[in-house]
């Protein structure tokens, strides 16, 4: 008995595809042939920091909120938040006491989650809603009625986590949830908005002699190698396979007007671009 269904042809992928393993080589070369689809690419995702933004309470997360709010009428937003200063004490305690990595990435996701609760209730008025992994097929939904969504910034992995080559810290956390979401569906952006004007030489906060960096590339910027970053290693590494993303910004929410800059396309703070993926040096 045929496996085939009468009058249904097999592409030439589908055959090696149910012929061969998933892990073959060609077979995986041979799935390059289709370009992924952009699913919004009218969306900008848009991280919101924990430490940097949300733990420094009204003065910093409410002039935030009225950029967001001002750019309702002109871009479409889905905002994830950061987990921060709480999220490093969860972490200190359960380390403390032996609990592995993805326990770590199930406590720092609730904190995250708690910052996308407040956002949520700060930008209530307008319509916008707060959703969890589950609820994404609706997303699109709320985009296009309201112009923003709200959501935590943790990817989903949970218990699921993998264990970091160095240490006992999630590796894959806010920056990196909010990169992944931006490349699978595809997005006009990925803006992080953060206390500083983007990537340094060295932390500024420590070191009077850092020097800005306000374009580099991932290659590059990993031969570098520099103690101190801005952004999530993990980030930079899926930046290299990235197949929607080519370039990554990061802003200082402190500076009223610069979250606006970078949505309107202006080179403010920094970006880091992918060379070998089209984008611009």
């Amino acid at each position: 008995m045929s496996e085939t269904p009468v009058g249904l042809e097999l592409s030439e992928l589908a055959k090696r595809l149910q012929s061969g393993t998933l892990s073959d080589t060609t077979s995986q070369r041979a799935t390059e042939a289709t370009p992924d689809l952009a699913i919004l690419p009218w969306a900008n995702v848009i991280k919101i920091g924990g430490q940097s933004i949300m733990d420094r309470g009204r003065k910093a997360v409410r002039p935030v909120v009225d950029e967001i709010v001002a750019n309702l009428p002109k871009h479409k937003m889905i905002l994830g938040t950061g987990a921060g200063t709480r999220a490093r004490h969860v972490y200190s305690l359960a380390i403390d006491l032996g609990l592995p990595v993805g326990v770590l990435t199930v406590l720092g996701t609730a904190v995250a989650w708690q910052n996308a609760q407040m956002l949520q209730y700060l930008l209530a008025a307008h319509g916008i809603a707060f959703l969890e992994p589950e609820g994404f097929p609706s997303l699109a939904h709320y985009l296009m009625e309201r112009g923003a969504v709200i959501c935590q910034g943790m990817p989903p992995y949970k218990l699921w986590e993998q264990n970091p080559e160095i240490g006992r810290i999630p590796p894959q956390r806010t920056d990196t949830g909010c990169f992944l979401m931006a490349e699978v569906l595809g997005a006009r952006k990925m803006i992080y908005v953060k206390d500083e004007d983007g990537l340094f030489t060295a932390d500024p906060k420590k070191d009077a002699h850092a020097t800005h960096i306000p374009r580099i590339s991932v290659q590059d910027l990993l031969q570098r190698d520099f103690d101190d970053l801005i952004v999530e290693r993990a980030v930079l590494q899926l930046m290299l396979n990235a197949r929607n993303l080519k370039e990554i910004q990061f802003v200082n929410g402190l500076k009223p007007g610069q979250l606006s800059a970078a949505l309107d396309g202006r080179p403010v703070g920094t970006i880091i671009f992918n060379a070998t993926r089209g984008g611009a040096a």
